[in-house]
Order: C-alpha cells, then sequence, then structure tokens
C-alpha cells in the first residue's frame, strides 16, 4: 500500500499522545514540548488529558468539572481559570470554547498511547478517507483499517472505522467483499475492547437503524445521553433515528439541540425538513453538504422542476456514484423529463435492501407518477425495512396526492399514528 506515510519513529509504540509541538504522558503525568518538559499543575494536567482522549469533540463543563472535582463543589470560574492556564501553555487558539456548554481541543491528535506511531498515521489517514463518503475513498479506507487491526487488534477506534465502510460497502457497493455480518462482527468488538466510545456509537446507529432496528438504537443513544448529556453527535444520532421512527418534530429538536452544543456538528436534518414539508429550509440545511438527491428533490416539490433537472444532470454528469445512488436521482430526473416508464425500470432494478429511506423516496416517486397501487406497496416494504412515514408526511406531502385516494390509504396512515404514537412513548419514557 503505497499513500505516502512517513517513516519517521515506525517501530516505536507511543506511550503518549501527540497533538502539535506537543506529548502528553498519561502514565507519568508528563507534559513535553519539542522533546522539553513543560510544568502543569494536577488539574490542569487533568483537564487536558480529557480534553486530548477526546479531541476535537466538545466536553462538556459539566464532565470536566466532575473529572477534577469529584466529591467538592466548585464553581465554574475554577474551570475556566484552569483553561485559562492551559491556554497559555498550548496557545490561545488551542482549545475553543463552545458557549454555555464546554471546550473542544481543537488540535488534531498525531498517535496515543500503547498505538504504533505508524499505525495511528494509516488510522489518521483512513479517517480522513472516510469523511469523504465515496466508494473509491471508502474502499482504502477500510483497507486502512483493517491494517491498523492487524498491527494493533485491541484499537477500538480502528475496529469502529472499519464497521462503518464495511456498512457503507455493503450499502452501496454491489460488488463489495464486505458484508452485513461482518459490519455486525466488527462493531461488536469494538464495543467488546470499549464499551463508551463515542464513535462506535455514532457509526452503529446506521447498522441498526437500515436493518429495521431504530427502536433500539434510539434506546441505546438516549442511555447513552444519561452519562453523555452534552454530547452533540449522539444528538445528531437521534436526528437520523427519530426521523426513521416518525418522530420529524422530534427529530428537528435533536438537530437545534446538537447543533446549539457544536454548531460546528453534521446531521441528517434536511431529510427530516423535507419531509415535515418545509423545502426551502431542507435545502439551506442541505446546501452545506455535498449535493446528491434532496435538494433536487425540494426544489421539484415546490414546483421548481427546472431548477431540479439542472441540479440533477449537472451532478450526474460529474460525480461517481453508487448504483442505488444513481437510480434515486436518474429516476427522478427522468420522472421531471417525462420518461416514466424509464424512471419506473430504474427503481425497479435498485437494490434496497439496505436502505428503507430510499424507498420511502421511491413510494414519493410512484405516487408523483400515478401509480397509487405501486407507491402503496413501497410505503408499506419501507415501513417494513425500518422506515415510517409520519402522519403529517402522508397528510400533507404534494407528491402523495393520488396516494391519499387510495383505498388502502387510511389504513396506511392509521398504523402509522399508532406506531409513531408507540415511538413517542418510548422516547418519552427515557427523558428528551
Amino acid at each position: 500500500m503505497t499513500h505516502g506515510f512517513s517513516k519517521e519513529n515506525q517501530s516505536s509504540v507511543a506511550t503518549a499522545y501527540q497533538f502539535g509541538e506537543f506529548e502528553l504522558f498519561p502514565a507519568d503525568r508528563m507534559l513535553k514540548r519539542s522533546g522539553v518538559r513543560i510544568p502543569i499543575q494536577p488539574k490542569a494536567f487533568e483537564a487536558l488529558l480529557c480534553l486530548v482522549s477526546r479531541a476535537q469533540h466538545l466536553v462538556s463543563k459539566q464532565e470536566l468539572i466532575n473529572r477534577l472535582w469529584p466529591a467538592i463543589h466548585v464553581s465554574e470560574a475554577n474551570l475556566t481559570n484552569t483553561i485559562v492556564g492551559l491556554r497559555k501553555v498550548l496557545g490561545r487558539g488551542a482549545i475553543s470554547t463552545v458557549s454555555k456548554y464546554g471546550y473542544r481541543l481543537e488540535l488534531p491528535v498525531l498517535g496515543e498511547p500503547g498505538v504504533e506511531r505508524s499505525t495511528y498515521e494509516k488510522f489518521a489517514r483512513a479517517r480522513e478517507l472516510a469523511a469523504q463518503r465515496s466508494l473509491e475513498s471508502m474502499e482504502l479506507a477500510r483497507d486502512l483499517y483493517w491494517t491498523c487491526i492487524a498491527e494493533e487488534p485491541g484499537f477500538a477506534a480502528a475496529w469502529a472505522g472499519l464497521g462503518r465502510c464495511c456498512w457503507f460497502m455493503d450499502k452501496f457497493a454491489s460488488s463489495s467483499a464486505a458484508s452485513a455480518d461482518l459490519a455486525q462482527a466488527v462493531f461488536q468488538r469494538a464495543f467488546a475492547i470499549d464499551p463508551d466510545l463515542a464513535n462506535a456509537h455514532q457509526f452503529y446507529t446506521f447498522v441498526q437503524v437500515d436493518t429495521g432496528y431504530a427502536d433500539k438504537a434510539m434506546t441505546r443513544l438516549l442511555k447513552r445521553l444519561r452519562n453523555h448529556p452534552d454530547e452533540p453527535e449522539t444528538y445528531a444520532s437521534l436526528v437520523h433515528v427519530l426521523r426513521f421512527r416518525g418522530l420529524l418534530d422530534e427529530s428537528a429538536e435533536a438537530h437545534e439541540r446538537a447543533a446549539k452544543l457544536d454548531p460546528a456538528v453534521t446531521t441528517s436534518v434536511a431529510h427530516t425538513l423535507f419531509l415535515i414539508g418545509d423545502y426551502a429550509r431542507a435545502i439551506e440545511t442541505y446546501g452545506g453538504r455535498a449535493g446528491y438527491y434532496l435538494d433536487a428533490a425540494a426544489w421539484a416539490a415546490l414546483g421548481e422542476e427546472k431548477r431540479a433537472t439542472i441540479l440533477l444532470r449537472e451532478r450526474l454528469g460529474r460525480m461517481p456514484l453508487s448504483k442505488l445512488m444513481t437510480a434515486l436521482m436518474e429516476s427522478l430526473l427522468a420522472i421531471l423529463e417525462g420518461r416514466g416508464g424509464e424512471a419506473v425500470a430504474l427503481m425497479e432494478g435498485a437494490d434496497t435492501v439496505r436502505e428503507p429511506e430510499i424507498l420511502g423516496y421511491f413510494a414519493r416517486h410512484y405516487a408523483y407518477l400515478g401509480l397509487a397501487d405501486r407507491a402503496m406497496q413501497t410505503a408499506m416494504q419501507a415501513r417494513t425495512s425500518g422506515f415510517l412515514f409520519a402522519p403529517q408526511t402522508l397528510r400533507s406531502d404534494p407528491w402523495f396526492s393520488t396516494l391519499r385516494d387510495h383505498l388502502q390509504f387510511e389504513r396506511l396512515l392509521s398504523e402509522s399514528e399508532a406506531r409513531v404514537a408507540e415511538a413517542r412513548s418510548g422516547f418519552e419514557a427515557y427523558g428528551s
């Protein structure tokens, strides 16, 4: 594998967290910069260790206070002074403040204790590739994660990253060697090593939701919030889960909570807003992400078919896409251009086993084409697979107008209302 890794220090197992010019040695409770030891107070060291171990993630003020003063009631000023002292050592931009909530270390971590430095370098590269979310980048990331695990079998974060890649490849790459069973096994290994690993909880949510276990994902995430009440990534995961359970207002509220905790957090709220029928906000929210289908569908729902067509044609012409995403986008384009038969053929040929939400979008397509029976069948299939249309979507979505005339519509609506009520009861039982 030729990914251009540095050959420096490749033979030594790290005993410290490495970030910027600094090394933090947990066992020796020591901080160095460029190899020179820096004096640091015990409370400052503990705060820095907490921030470094959760690098680039928010750490709440309460979590830090509980860790630094576990049996003593202290004012927030004590924590503020500790952070001010750390900034004097690390640099003003090293620790950012998330107003009212907490702090985040902004320096990228380049190594952690117990992991070969060369292995961590591969891990960091794999994480960057996975964030791109293309088939090619995910395949490269998957291979790097496999290498990390071969070198460090106890590296929980690498197992979680591998699980994410395996699931993505299983969904979108028909020739993938990955499988659903493999992804499940990989995540279970990550949890066995570190049951509290934030990324494992975040990534495993996709597996549960896509396999029809959004209820279990919701329960798991709500339980996690009891121990990590200010974790934006968990609220971001809830945006996804609650939408699948038909709890659209709660999904939108989870996004608001995540964004307050971390304004830079990425969630799937655009899809929630789309189902609510707030197409303008769905477009605005979706605009910051790599554009695929959703904003084009929203423009079409607003009656701006020409604008939607231009977006779809431009994207289909320039981006390498999975077969499933191509079918979703090309079927919408065919509908807008009056090629209904081609749209139906594209949807019928798509493999949606791992994508119940796309089944929901296909149900809209069929309804718009006037194929109410097919739309009803597909909506029910989406529900069986784990994606539940909220009653408000069934009642108000303009593309569902023909579905509302179907003989089975009232049954679909009443079943949706019952399941949403059940989901809301479960949600409220754990608290929001």
